[in-house]
């Protein structure tokens, strides 16, 4: 290697493959909810059910800055900082998550929609459900991450890693931007 030239970030570079792989099966899914939306023989519809998920959405979109800051704090030595932050990324997405369980329960036992009532409720829970898993993956990740702190294991040497799985958590927030527009505005 040349002197003064560095390598990238394996970590980044990893996300980012990671990161572009995901964007390729999201793209897939949500051409599909616009292709199949208003094809469904029978009801319910989209504009019959869905509710518009603002707080939650507003949720997980500040969870985005959350960790950035946690991040920041980390890399800086603030390890009081980053761990509040930290707990309020994981609380916010966690928050994320409770509202989208909350809406399938009333889309399931108020207005009947399952996955395979519908080509609605096919490409519905397939998109959203797609991007709840992704959310779970994340809290877990987070989950450990908060484990490791809360026992004194976490410091500032840790915040490329750290950064490397905020990377990871902006990509979710992006996708839900996309999948909130797709399902609850367009879609609708």
């Amino acid at each position: 290697m040349t002197e003064g030239r560095r390598l990238p970030d394996r970590g980044k570079v990893g996300m980012a493959c990671l990161i572009s792989a995901e964007s390729a099966i999201f793209t897939i899914f949500v051409v599909a909810y616009l292709f199949y939306v208003g094809k469904s023989r029978g009801g319910p519809t989209p504009h019959d059910v869905l509710e518009t998920p603002i707080f939650y959405t507003i949720c997980l979109l500040s969870s985005s800055l959350t960790i950035h800051l946690a991040a920041r704090f980390l890399a800086r030595g603030q390890r009081g900082g980053f761990l509040g932050l930290w707990m309020l990324t994981f609380v916010l997405g966690g928050l994320f998550l409770y509202g989208t369980g909350q809406e399938w329960h009333r889309l399931i036992y108020d207005h009947g929609l399952t996955i395979s009532t519908n080509l609605f409720g096919t490409t519905y829970y397939s998109l959203v459900g797609l991007h709840a898993s992704h959310v779970i993956a994340g809290l877990i990740m987070m989950g450990v991450v908060l484990a490791f702190a809360l026992a004194g294991r976490v410091g500032r040497p840790h915040s490329p890693r750290v950064e490397v799985l905020g990377l990871y958590w902006h990509f979710v927030d992006a996708v839900w931007v996309v999948v909130f527009t797709v399902v609850y505005v367009i879609g609708r």
